[in-house]
């Protein structure tokens, strides 16, 4: 679910003119050059997440009511899987600035402004993803 949230949400932070730029114009065109690269790489980075939230949640689960443990253990995770979100916001950097200057320079602004709001968002997916399993972790029942 992780990997196909991150995929869509890579994907659809393109800017509607990098989309249109990129999409093939008929359907014997080619796709634009990297774009298969880079959505095997938001495959790739996904697969990673759904393993990191998978890690915090058995974490959680080890923890019990050790709040400390808990902190310490998702700690640790994020901070392992931090790298992965940097290299992946570096690689959409690079494809959205490939395709940024292959665009028009009239969509180039509107692109590169959508890179700018998109990068933020995509190195904090480890600490957006342990928060959700935070809050999930303090609104279940006590067993």
């Amino acid at each position: 679910m992780i990997r196909a949230l991150v995929v869509a949400a890579a994907l659809s932070i393109l800017a509607p003119a990098a989309i249109a730029q990129t999409a093939p114009t008929t359907p014997a065109a080619a796709p634009a050059p990297g774009q298969a690269e880079f959505e095997a790489t938001a495959e790739a980075f996904g697969t990673k997440m759904e393993a990191m939230q998978q890690e915090m949640q058995a974490a959680v689960a080890d923890a019990g009511a050790d709040a400390a443990r808990r902190t310490t253990s998702l700690d640790a995770i994020e901070a392992r899987y931090q790298p992965e979100a940097e290299a992946f916001a570096t690689a959409f950097e690079a494809f959205m600035n490939q395709q940024a200057g292959a665009a028009p320079a009239t969509e180039r602004a509107g692109m590169m402004a959508g890179l700018a709001q998109a990068l933020p968002q995509l190195r904090a997916v480890p600490h957006l993803v342990r928060t959700q399993i935070e809050q999930a972790a303090t609104a279940a029942p006590a067993p």
